[in-house]
């Protein structure tokens, strides 16, 4: 069977396919994509049309489509193929890739049974279910899913099983360490109390910006910037906030993904505008 043959029958599965070329790699964009001048795709999330007919932008260009796979455009790129690859993520599946000896090993200890695709250096896992690709979760082990190809070696053995979370896991990264701070507060007078409410009434409000901040749905960073514009705005003249306070606020931005220095940007720009200066 040619490769131009296998793509069609992969894309009449609901597999989209596309050309690989002399190194196991895609055909590169044309001179008309050449560096994606183009734009490159409308939306790189899953395989689309793009204004260019030709199979470019590497995985984005594995369609389902008989017309584009078999179209005049395709068809130079299929006489020089040297291989097939498919979108795994475009057809609902996750490839585990694994590369040597200690891959294998792991994905037996650790993984369910699934269906199996003997490769140069090892195997490829298929499962039921997509998720976002990505190489080297762990040595020799790859994930080929969304926005990423794998070669079609042939249909595999073995029943498919459902994409197990062990595999998700292997993407999901541990959040970034909250760090200490060290900012500078207003110092003017009121000696640390605030004169126009209890210590109750700062507890509260610092509680209820960093619920605020929290909370934040989207806009993070402005979020922060007018939650610290609405706390100085309150306690930056009496004197009664504290780097204890402030650092509870940073806290907050940064278990947001806000780093250290955007909070620091905040809170500065917050005291200017304010007209406070550090004391």
């Amino acid at each position: 069977m040619t490769h131009l043959n296998t793509a069609l029958s992969l894309a009449a599965h609901g597999v989209p396919p596309l050309p690989l070329r002399v190194g196991k790699v895609p055909f590169g964009n044309c001179s008309d994509c050449a560096k994606n001048v183009c734009g490159g795709r409308p939306n790189m999330k899953t395989p689309g049309p793009c204004a260019c007919p030709n199979p470019c932008h590497g995985w984005a260009a594995a369609t389902t489509d008989p017309n584009v796979i078999n179209s005049p455009t395709w068809a130079r790129a299929w006489r020089e193929a040297a291989g097939v690859a498919y979108h795994p993520g475009g057809a609902g599946l996750t490839v585990v890739d694994l590369d040597n000896a200690e891959g294998m090993a792991w994905a037996r200890a650790s993984l369910p049974a699934t269906r199996t695709v003997p490769t140069t250096r090892g195997e490829h896992w298929l499962y039921r279910g997509a998720m976002q690709g990505a190489n080297g979760v762990r040595p020799g082990v790859d994930i080929k899913s969304t926005m990423a190809y794998a070669r079609w070696l042939g249909p595999g053995t073995r029943p498919m099983a459902a994409l197990p979370d062990a595999v998700r896991a292997l993407t999901v990264r541990e959040p970034a360490p909250v760090r200490p701070v060290s900012v500078s507060v207003p110092s003017l007078a009121g000696g640390g109390q605030c004169p126009h409410r209890t210590p109750i009434y700062l507890d509260r409000g610092i509680a209820m910006a960093e619920k605020r901040i929290t909370e934040a749905r989207g806009a993070v960073h402005a979020t922060v910037y007018r939650t610290f514009l609405a706390v100085l705005s309150t306690h930056g003249r009496c004197g009664c906030l504290t780097e204890t306070h402030t650092a509870r606020l940073f806290t907050a931005a940064q278990a947001k993904g806000e780093t250290v220095r955007h909070c620091t940007e905040a809170w500065t720009n917050a005291l200017t505008t304010l007209g406070l200066t550090h004391g």
